[in-house]
């Protein structure tokens, strides 16, 4: 070997090592600034609530500031389609229902962005159920008779839901659908206002992601029902509203944070390990369960997986129904 080919060989050997360690340097600088999650629904709804609760302690182990901001509309549409346009950098995440990726197709004709192309999961917060919750003074006091009620007053019972294709509309128009009855729909721009009608006599019954259960605790409202497969382990004595007559109800969707497409791999994975780990913490797992949510940790893969199985399931009922983005 000639002493150019020589120095070209020993070259490529020093370099090949610094080729190798520059993707875990690169995860090692990430972040050198503050991180924004930009929540799809208004402040003190469940999507709300997680994000802030794993933003505080994410804010510890990244070093950085993580800032919380709330950019509310057409079920989670104007918050993805803002991270989706981006930098794919990972300053800029998404915290969101499931629903924006598994739902929102199926409703809109037309949305400014594919959820599917333009987002990347990083990792699953919680499983959020629903509640079937009336005013305390309601004469209604189980789901047996609540149905009753219903069926007995067509058209002149009224629910709230955080919006059309949310996952408390779409719980209660699973439930419209296996019992044939109706009621009118009354939609919000996130589940605090609905709930804020129910207590003051606008609304008649909410299927609630969780945030009204403080006013079922204080007997302002009295739980009905849970739309999850199994009961919620913070009213074990609450039935299922399959328990009631409606084989193979489940309404939970699964909120997490999204990134745009072609944010870096270390950086997802630098985050799903750390978020992962948060939802492991008893004070985050406390918080997520005084919503009524089950902590969720999955890897992306898993998560984008369950998105698609929730889109199967969510898009039988929105077709049937015939339900529309508003």
């Amino acid at each position: 070997m000639n002493n150019k080919l020589l120095r070209r060989a020993l070259l490529a050997c020093a370099l090949a090592p610094l080729a190798l360690a520059a993707p875990a340097a690169f995860a090692q600088t990430y972040p050198n600034k503050p991180v924004r999650v930009i929540v799809s629904f208004p402040p003190g709804g469940a999507a709300d609530q997680i994000a802030r609760a794993v933003s505080q302690p994410l804010q510890e182990v990244l070093g950085q500031p993580v800032v919380v901001e709330n950019r509310a509309g057409a079920n989670g549409n104007i918050a993805g389609d803002f991270v989706a346009k981006q930098p794919a950098d990972g300053y800029t995440l998404l915290m969101s229902s499931g629903g924006m990726v598994s739902v929102n197709p199926h409703i809109y004709a037309k949305m400014p962005f594919d959820p599917t192309k333009d987002l990347v999961p990083v990792a699953s917060a919680a499983r959020v159920l629903v509640f079937l919750v009336v005013r305390s003074e309601s004469p209604v006091t189980d789901f047996k008779g609540f149905l009753a009620d219903i069926k007995a007053n067509p058209g002149k019972r009224s629910f709230g839901s955080p919006g059309n294709g949310s996952s408390p509309h779409l719980a209660t128009e699973m439930m419209k659908s296996m019992t044939g009855n109706f009621a009118v729909h009354v939609p919000y721009r996130g589940a605090a206002p609905a709930l804020t009608d129910l207590l003051g006599g606008q609304l008649d019954f909410l299927f609630d992601p969780g945030i009204a259960l403080p006013h079922v605790r204080a007997g302002k409202l009295r739980l009905l029902a849970v739309g999850s497969p199994r009961r919620s382990p913070l009213f074990p004595d609450v039935p299922t509203l399959a328990e009631g007559g409606l084989a193979g109800f489940d309404a939970d969707t699964v909120f997490g944070f999204y990134a745009p497409a072609g944010t870096a791999a270390p950086t997802i994975t630098r985050l799903n390990t750390e978020i992962n780990k948060i939802l492991n913490t008893q004070p985050v797992k406390d918080r997520i369960t005084a919503i009524g949510g089950v902590p969720a940790p999955m890897t992306p893969a898993e998560f984008a997986a369950k998105a698609a199985d929730d889109s199967k399931r969510f898009g039988a009922i929105i077709r049937e129904r015939k339900i529309v983005g508003d």
